[in-house]
C-alpha cells in the first residue's frame, strides 16, 4: 500500500519529513523576489528532484515516487482536456463576434453612475461563457479599464470590479480548470462542488454589486468629451470589422446552458467552439482555411486600433501551454510530496487543531492560503489540501463537497490578492496597478472566503455526508485518479 512505509515514520523528524517542501519553497521565493522571474515551472522541476534526493536518503527508491507522480498526475488528464478545448472556445467566440458583442453591449449601456456594478456584472457573465479569468481579464478587462479611466472612475475601483467579475467565472463555471480539478482532488464531482459554493457564493456577489452601486453613485455626471472618444473608438472598431447581434451569443449561452443541465463538460465545449466555427465561417466571413490556425494558435484582430487588436488577439491551444505545463509540475511535486511522506507529517501536526467543524473548515482554508502565500501558484494550492485533508472530511462525516468548496474560496479566489501569487502577477501584468492598491477593492475576491467561514462557524450550509464517517484506505488514495471519470459525467 502507498503509505505501509510511513508506519515506523517516528524515526524521521517533522522537519526531515518536510524539509524538501520548504527547500523547494526557498528556491521559489528566490525565483519570485530575487529573480523577479515569476515562472514557477523549473523550481519546482528542482523540488521533484529534491525529493528524491531525500527519498535515498531514507534508502528508499526514485520508482516508487514516480510511480506516484505519475498517478497524481493522472487527476489532471480530465481538466487538461478542458483546458484545451477552453483555448479553442476562447479563440473560437472570438472569431464568432462573441466577445464584441458583449464589448458592444457594454459600451451602449455604461455610464459612471452605474459603471462599477456593469463592469462586474459584464466580466461575471464573460467569465462563466468562456470559463477562464485570465481571459476574461485580458479582453474585457481591458477594454473596461480604458472606459473606467475615461469615466473617471480611479483605477483601484476599477479593476477590483473587474477582478471581482473575472474570478467568479474562473470559481463557478463547469468550463473553468480549477473548477474541474479542485472537486476531482477533493473526491467528489463537478455539479455538487458548484452546487455547495452557491449559498456563500451568491451572499457574497450580492454584497459585492451593492457596494459597487452605491460607490458607482459618487461618480455621476458628464462622462465627458474624451470618454465619448474612447467610447467611439471602440465601437467604429468593432462595427467596421465585425457583425454582432444575438446569433454571435448562441455558442456561449449553448455551454452555459448544457453545463448547467450536467452535460459533459467536453461534450459542451466541443460543441460549442463548432458552432463558434459555424458562425464565423458563415456570419463573419472567416476563410475555412484559416480555422485551424485560429484554434490552434489563437484568433488574430485586425482593426487598425492596436489597443482593440490587443484586446481581441486571444486564445488557442498554444496560450494553455503554460498553464497545463504548470499543473502537471504542480501535481507531480504533490505526488512526489505524498510518497515522501511530508503530508502525513504534516496532517499529524494538525490534528491536534481539528477538533470540531469549524476547526476543519478554518484549518483547510489556513493550509490553502499558506500555500498560496509560500508557493505563489494556483495549482498546488487546490491540489495540495485536497489530498491532505480529504481524509480528515471522510473520518469526520463531512461532504466532501464542503473541502472542495473551500479549496477553492482560498485558492482560486484569493490569488488575484497575493502580488507573487501567479494570479495577482497576471493582473498586475495585464492592467498595470499593483495588487497592494487594488486587492482591498476586489470586493468578492475576499468577501467569499470570509462568508464561507461564517457559515461554517454558524454550521449553515456545511452537510454531513450521507454514508456517515468512513475511512480512506492506503487502496483508495493510490487509486484517486479513477474517481476522476465521475466528475466528467
Amino acid at each position: 500500500m502507498l503509505f505501509s512505509q510511513y508506519k515506523n515514520r517516528s524515526n524521521y523528524s517533522f522537519r526531515f519529513e518536510v524539509a524538501p517542501l520548504l527547500i523547494t519553497v526557498a528556491i521559489l521565493m528566490v525565483q519570485f523576489f530575487i529573480f523577479k522571474d515569476y515562472t514557477p515551472h523549473i523550481p519546482l522541476i528542482i523540488g521533484i528532484c529534491i525529493t528524491g534526493i531525500f527519498m535515498a536518503l531514507k534508502g528508499r527508491k526514485w520508482a516508487e515516487m514516480e510511480k506516484n507522480m505519475y498517478r497524481v498526475m493522472k487527476v489532471a488528464l480530465p481538466t487538461t482536456i478542458i483546458i484545451l478545448c477552453v483555448g479553442m472556445m476562447i479563440a473560437a467566440s472570438i472569431a464568432a463576434g462573441t466577445v464584441q458583442t458583449v464589448l458592444k453591449f457594454g459600451l451602449d449601456i455604461i455610464s459612471p453612475s452605474i459603471f462599477l456594478p456593469a463592469t462586474c456584472i459584464l466580466t461575471t457573465i464573460v467569465s462563466l461563457a468562456t470559463g477562464t479569468s485570465w481571459g476574461t481579464l485580458g479582453t474585457v478587462g481591458l477594454a473596461m479599464l480604458g472606459i473606467g479611466d475615461a469615466l473617471g472612475i480611479p483605477n483601484y475601483w476599477t479593476i477590483g470590479a473587474i477582478c471581482s467579475g473575472s474570478f467568479f467565472g474562473d470559481k463557478m463555471s463547469p468550463l473553468s480548470d480549477t473548477t474541474n480539478l479542485t472537486p476531482a482532488v477533493a473526491g467528489t464531482d463537478v455539479w455538487s462542488h458548484i452546487k455547495s459554493m452557491l449559498p456563500n457564493t451568491t451572499v457574497a456577489y450580492a454584497l459585492t454589486i451593492i457596494i459597487y452601486a452605491l460607490v458607482s453613485r459618487h461618480y455621476q455626471g458628464d462622462a465627458g468629451e474624451i470618454a465619448n472618444q474612447t467610447r467611439t473608438m471602440f465601437q467604429s472598431a468593432i462595427t467596421g470589422h465585425y457583425k454582432t447581434g444575438f446569433i454571435t451569443l448562441v455558442p456561449a449561452l449553448f455551454v452555459i446552458a448544457m453545463g448547467f443541465r450536467k452535460y459533459s463538460v467536453t461534450g459542451t465545449l466541443c460543441t460549442g467552439i463548432f458552432l463558434a466555427v459555424l458562425i464565423a465561417i458563415f456570419y463573419q466571413g472567416v476563410s475555412l482555411s484559416s480555422v485551424s490556425d485560429i484554434l490552434m494558435n489563437g484568433y488574430k484582430a485586425q482593426t487598425g486600433q492596436e489597443y482593440v487588436d490587443k484586446l481581441l488577439s486571444k486564445g488557442g491551444i498554444m496560450s494553455m501551454t503554460w498553464v497545463i505545463t504548470m499543473m502537471m509540475l504542480s501535481l507531480a511535486f504533490i505526488g512526489a510530496l505524498e510518497t515522501y511522506g511530508t503530508f502525513r507529517a504534516i496532517l499529524g501536526k494538525l490534528k491536534a487543531l481539528i477538533q470540531s467543524r469549524f476547526s476543519l473548515v478554518a484549518t483547510t482554508a489556513l493550509i490553502v492560503l499558506t500555500v498560496g502565500l509560500v508557493a505563489g501558484e494556483i495549482y498546488t494550492s487546490l491540489v495540495l489540501p485536497g489530498r491532505l485533508m480529504k481524509s480528515k472530511y471522510a473520518e469526520m462525516g463531512y461532504d466532501r463537497a464542503i473541502l472542495s468548496r473551500t479549496i477553492e474560496d482560498w485558492g482560486t479566489i484569493v490569488s488575484p490578492l497575493i502580488p507573487w501569487n501567479n494570479g495577482g502577477v497576471f493582473v498586475t501584468t495585464t492592467l498595470g496597478l499593483s495588487t497592494f492598491i487594488y486587492a482591498p477593492f476586489a470586493l468578492f475576491c475576499w468577501l467569499s472566503p470570509v462568508v464561507g467561514l461564517i457559515f461554517a462557524a454558524l454550521g449553515w450550509f456545511v452537510p454531513q455526508d450521507p454514508r456517515g464517517p468512513q475511512t480512506i484506505d492506503d487502496e483508495e488514495m493510490e487509486e484517486i485518479a479513477d474517481d476522476v471519470d465521475d466528475y466528467m459525467v
